[in-house]
């Protein structure tokens, strides 16, 4: 099922930034989190785990609330601005001038992108190559027969 993101115009992405290695980002978003403090003391792979799955869990809640993939919140609304609701839509500048979106971006995409950012980070501090453990476990997975393991889901 495609989700919905709620704009009329084309988002303009940087793709510079898209166009990164993921050991580039993983160096990059490591040391962001060790900037802002995430990293001041010794992080154990159990806690990394749990703030992980928080992500997921966030994603899951926006999913259930059917809420879009990318928006931001009308100020003191707690619901996504969208023209259905009044008002303007998120990504128009008539709405940031307007003062009306917020400065978070919320949604199933976005809390899905901070459980691959905390990975990330965490990859970073434990000095783990990602990019290679990938690639091995890809070039496994595509040997492996049509939904091995007999598992229901």
């Amino acid at each position: 099922m495609k989700r919905q993101v709620f704009c009329d115009k084309p988002v303009n992405f940087n793709f510079e930034e898209r166009e990164k290695t993921l050991t580039e980002w993983t160096k990059e978003i490591y040391e962001n989190a060790k900037e802002h403090g995430w990293y001041d003391e010794p992080v154990e792979l159990p806690e990394a785990i749990a703030l992980i799955h928080s992500e997921l869990s966030e994603a899951l809640a926006e999913y259930r609330m059917k809420r879009p993939d990318i928006y931001y919140e009308c100020k003191g609304s707690g619901e996504p601005c969208t023209k259905d609701s009044g008002k303007m839509c998120v990504d128009d500048d008539i709405c940031q001038e307007k003062g009306l979106k917020g400065d978070t971006p919320e949604g199933v995409a976005i809390e899905l992108a901070d459980a691959i950012m905390r990975i990330l980070s965490y990859c970073g501090y434990a000095g783990i190559d990602i990019e290679k453990a990938i690639s091995i476990k890809h070039r496994y997975n595509r040997k492996r027969p049509y939904r091995h393991g007999g598992k229901m889901i």
